[in-house]
């Protein structure tokens, strides 16, 4: 059993974390934080399958949960990330129950399934009777973030095999709107908020968790309250970012220079 379903069974929300940057150096510092789960991004990420494994290795030892959004729903991406050794699955742009179903489809080996058996790494990473455990372990995770998944939200929701719906918020959020509103994450308009509230709804009505990517540790709390109970709070490229902005303005403000006058001073 995982980390997250040990959480969840105990009735509590896991906190995510996400790793843009393909580099396991980078992978193994987000996982020793203590997150209880870590997602690898190949969809947006700067990063592909030879970054994934080693990231995966990286971060074996630090008891987190390990999970890989893949680029799409396309069986070859979410085998091999599954053969790497990933625990679990993010689909992004499921828009239908028969899409959820693929993508439960592609997890599964037969008679649940349709995943070709070849486990490379993985059956190294998780030990011995791998095949008879990856059906009930890995967990199945779809994004809803377009208008048409969202419409489909309940047959999506309903979907076998699934264990979870993860949300994309700017993406939903331009979808929804049509453009109308600026992407980000946090959203605050009542409209999607309210969208986000349904979500995790249906995911209570037919047992699944609901997850939701978050910009904030705040806003992740306030998602919690509305149902979710996996929320990611930034990642890897925004703390290296935010860290460095802050060092950069502390130094700025206590010696009085300015970039300009500090690059000049290094010539």
């Amino acid at each position: 059993m995982t980390k997250l379903r040990k959480i969840w069974d105990a009735g509590k929300p896991s906190l995510n974390a996400w790793c843009s940057i393909g580099n396991a150096f980078t992978a193994e510092i987000m996982a020793a934080q203590g997150f209880d789960s870590v997602t690898v991004d190949m969809q947006h990420g700067a990063l592909d399958y030879s970054d994934l494994l080693p990231m995966l290795q990286a971060m074996r030892g630090s008891g987190a949960t390990l999970l890989a959004r893949v680029p799409w729903l396309d069986p070859a991406h979410v085998m091999k990330a599954l053969d790497a050794g990933a625990e679990g699955i993010i689909c992004p742009m499921v828009n239908t129950g028969d899409e959820a179903a693929a993508l439960v489809s592609y997890m599964r080996y037969p008679p649940h399934g349709t995943r070709s058996f070849g486990p490379t790494r993985a059956a190294f990473a998780h030990g011995a009777g791998y095949a008879e455990t990856a059906n009930a372990r890995l967990l199945a995770f779809a994004m809803v973030e377009t208008a048409e998944g969202f419409a489909n939200l309940d047959a999506i929701a309903a979907t076998p095999g699934l264990d979870g719906i993860y949300v994309g918020p700017t993406d939903l959020t331009l979808s929804l709107s049509a453009g109308r509103l600026a992407p980000k994450l946090d959203r605050d308009e009542p409209e999607m908020v309210a969208a986000l509230q349904r979500i995790a709804a249906a995911c209570q009505a037919h047992g699944i968790i609901a997850a939701l990517h978050c910009g904030t540790a705040d806003y992740a709390n306030r998602a919690i309250g509305w149902g979710y109970r996996m929320v990611t709070v930034g990642g890897d490229t925004r703390f290296l970012s935010a860290a460095a902005a802050a060092a950069v303005a502390e130094f700025r403000s206590l010696s009085g220079t300015t970039a300009t006058e500090a690059t000049r001073a290094a010539y």
